[in-house]
């Protein structure tokens, strides 16, 4: 029996996909597995009875990686899950720039307790007219799982889309409308956009890279929405570029002390993944990745160990986590009895193989160094 511990509210129809080989557990220092939201594991102590951790969404700032996998836990995430609504957010985002509606709606509750409402709509209504954004560009930076779904919604909401990421992959490819264009540098992007969309993770080379020297390449008067993380725009930069007229909007799913209340700044409070749909879709993929891996050794969608599978198990297996040039899969493929897998991502080799019902060599295989960090064997 597996025991399941969860550090935020977890969907009920995620956990539902457990099955009775399952237990959920309070006490998190005897969990085979944590499922999580947003809970920060950083200062948290890691029991020796956790095997992996799944994260109900799609980042992972709030999870130790390199911890977890220095003591042989994988980290799942659940990329696309959550996908159409932060797509849906970014297109009411756009929209509500597009129309001035927030201002409207501000301006609009403004009038309770007044006398003749009807009338002063009327005559006020004119000073929140927008635009439509049909016939408009929109530039999408990042054409993963939500960048794709947001260029080819706004393509069929009648508007140009333009899209560039320098590691499109042949899924996301594929996915995309043949009618967006696609460029291979961000200058042939700024200087035609209306609007302009972000949809890349935080790392050393994304950070702040919207920044002065990017919003002096973009159109005057561009609106530029953010659903992706807040410390991929310069807040000053971007705050000088509204106060100088280079940007019209910034719209914003993540409000922090520099922007809050600042004139041109629509926000959010962190809504993108907000829907019941997503919390269920994003709890069902944790749920599913946890149980694949604990039954079958299989890894799919980690961003700390390569991903491999041997499906479904039919008899013993063994599942080694080794640091990278560990000669660990030579030992492996002299006790296998049928299919055996190994893969190797950054600092890590993962080795996946079948051993038939004699288990006796396998254990052996954990002392054989100080490179290896995790041997199971899954029967």
């Amino acid at each position: 029996m597996y025991k399941i511990g969860t550090l935020n509210k977890i969907s009920p129809v995620g956990l539902a996909r457990l099955t009775d080989d399952y237990t959920l557990t309070e006490d998190i220092s005897e969990a085979n597995a944590i499922i999580l939201r947003s809970y920060d594991m950083h200062e948290m102590e890691l029991p020796e009875s956790l095997l992996a951790v799944g994260r109900a969404g799609a980042g992972v700032n709030n999870i130790p990686l390199d911890k977890c996998a220095e003591k042989g836990i994988v980290v799942f995430n659940a990329p696309g899950a959550n996908a159409n609504a932060v797509k849906e957010l970014c297109l009411a985002g756009m929209l509500m720039a597009a129309r001035n509606i927030p201002a409207g709606l501000k301006w609009a509750s403004s009038l309770v307790g007044t006398q003749g409402v009807g009338k002063a709509v009327e005559k006020g209504k004119g000073q929140f007219a927008g635009t439509e954004i049909q016939g408009k560009t929109l530039g999408v930076i990042g054409l993963g799982a939500i960048g794709a779904m947001v260029a080819n919604a706004a393509e069929g909401l009648g508007m140009d889309v333009i899209g560039y990421d320098p590691f499109l992959s042949v899924k996301a490819a594929l996915s995309l409308s043949n009618t967006i264009t696609i460029v291979d540098a961000l200058k042939d992007l700024y200087p035609k956009c209306d609007y302009i969309s972000i949809h890349v993770p935080v790392t050393d080379d994304t950070r702040e890279m919207v920044n002065a020297d990017a919003f002096a390449q973009m159109k005057d008067g561009a609106v530029l929405l953010n659903f992706a993380r807040d410390k991929l725009v310069k807040d000053d930069d971007m705050l000088s570029a509204l106060e100088d007229g280079k940007l019209r909007y910034y719209v914003t799913d993540f409000p922090n002390d520099k922007v809050i209340g600042k004139p041109g700044v629509i926000y959010t409070p962190h809504l993108g993944a907000s829907s019941a749909e997503a919390e269920d879709n994003c709890a069902a993929m944790a749920a599913d990745e946890i149980m694949d891996y604990l039954e079958n050794g299989n890894i799919t969608n980690s961003v700390n160990m390569p991903a491999c599978s041997l499906g479904p198990r039919k008899g013993a297996r063994v599942s080694i986590i080794a640091k990278a040039g560990s000669s660990i899969s030579e030992a492996v493929a002299s006790i296998a009895k049928g299919d055996m897998i190994s893969k190797t991502k950054g600092d890590y080799t993962y080795t996946l193989a079948d051993i038939g019902d004699d288990t006796d060599d396998a254990a052996s295989i954990g002392i054989i160094g100080d490179d290896i960090l995790r041997v199971r064997i899954i029967k």
